[in-house]
């Protein structure tokens, strides 16, 4: 399980990050974090290790003992807020739309998908939230720089700019686990690679 994520916030209690179990661990370890419980009841590292967890729990499992996997950790010096703007990138637009094709409806894997202009820009189209889409390689080539209905397409739905997080999401929308509830929704931010602008294709 240490491929799963560790929400991290602020002193203030706001999400700024998500990062590896690694590195939560590392944190908590030389004392740069507690871990967060969703009843707000915080546990630093020897008080964590020591508490033991149940059956459904994630755990680490070193030589001498099991430690559950935080779920939730805040910085113990850290007060800049977090980022309000959800940047627009390849990632957080596969993101927003479930890695699915938005003309055949296809859920595909990221490798397999292309960005499209509903608006080609070769007919004035921006390289924007509203007119950007995920959509699978037939259906790209299909399209071309065709409007949608002149290639005999329809959009699943009106592209629009997200206003969920999708750092702290997984696909379709949904929470990644149930202990960041408490912590979500204060602010949006993200941190997913480079921002997308009209020179991209």
């Amino acid at each position: 399980m240490t491929n799963s994520s560790v929400l991290v916030l602020n002193r203030n209690y706001q999400p700024v990050h998500v990062t590896s179990v690694k590195r939560a661990f590392a944190l908590l370890y030389i004392g740069a974090a507690r871990v967060i419980e969703p009843d707000f009841s915080t546990f630093d590292f020897d008080s964590w290790a020591d508490l033991g967890y149940a059956a459904e729990h994630d755990v680490i499992r070193t030589i001498g003992r099991s430690i559950r996997i935080p779920r939730v950790i805040v910085l113990q010096m850290y007060d800049r807020l977090p980022r309000t703007k959800v940047r627009f990138s390849r990632l957080n637009i596969y993101a927003r739309d479930d890695n699915t094709c938005q003309y055949c409806a296809q859920q595909l894997p990221r490798t397999m998908l292309n960005l499209d202009h509903v608006i080609p820009r070769a007919k004035g189209g921006r390289t924007t939230w509203e007119n950007v889409v995920c959509c699978c390689v037939p259906c790209n080539l299909k399209k071309g720089a065709k409007l949608v209905n002149e290639a005999g397409l329809k959009l699943l739905k009106r592209p629009e700019r997200p206003k969920w997080n999708p750092t702290f999401r997984a696909p379709g929308g949904r929470i990644a686990y149930r202990e960041w509830i408490p912590f979500l929704g204060v602010v949006d931010a993200s941190y997913w690679n480079t921002e997308l602008t009209d020179d991209e294709d």
